[in-house]
């Protein structure tokens, strides 16, 4: 993984565990945000995957939360720490809810992309009771839907031209 999508999977990780909080607790909280952020890594993974496409998010940005927010009815007026948002990448996010709602999905996301990038993803390709018990609104693919039906046909076409390609 690029470090320049460092601010891109802060923000993604941040948005999800925002709209689908975890079960209250610190053993909760960690396992729900070791999900998402292994999930919105893996997604930014396959939406940046170069050098370039990382210098040229920084460069036009990533567009911000405002629609998922709509989408998830949001209000964030009298957020004073709502700068975060900006780093938010709608496409991401999307990709990220798809793979955390089908681990399938993950796992053959994450065949497709080089281990040193993504890194592990265990919570997210094998989840347990444990991670499901952490974030049953983050693993909820009803819940999850709105947000994961935006980008899901780009993330299927993008592995099933990657596959096709390998195979």
């Amino acid at each position: 993984m690029s470090a320049d999508l460092a601010p891109v999977i802060a923000a993604g990780t941040r948005w999800l565990l925002t709209a689908f909080p975890p079960s209250t607790g610190a053993f909760s909280q960690a396992l729900a945000e070791a999900q998402a952020r292994q999930a919105v890594t893996l997604a930014a993974t396959l939406r940046y995957p170069t050098p370039l496409d990382a210098q040229l998010l920084h460069l036009l940005g990533p567009g911000g939360s405002a629609r998922l927010d709509w989408l998830t009815g949001a209000d964030h007026g009298g957020d004073a720490d709502a700068d975060w948002r900006t780093w938010v990448d709608e496409t991401v996010v999307s990709w990220a809810t798809c793979l955390l709602a089908t681990p399938a999905l993950a796992v053959d996301a994450h065949h497709l992309i080089d281990r040193g990038q993504a890194g592990e993803l265990t919570r997210l390709t094998r989840p347990g009771d444990h991670e499901h018990d952490a974030a049953p609104l983050l693993r909820h693919p009803d819940l999850l839907e709105p947000i994961a039906a935006l980008h899901r046909a780009l993330l299927l076409d993008l592995l099933d031209n990657e596959n096709a390609a390998l195979g």
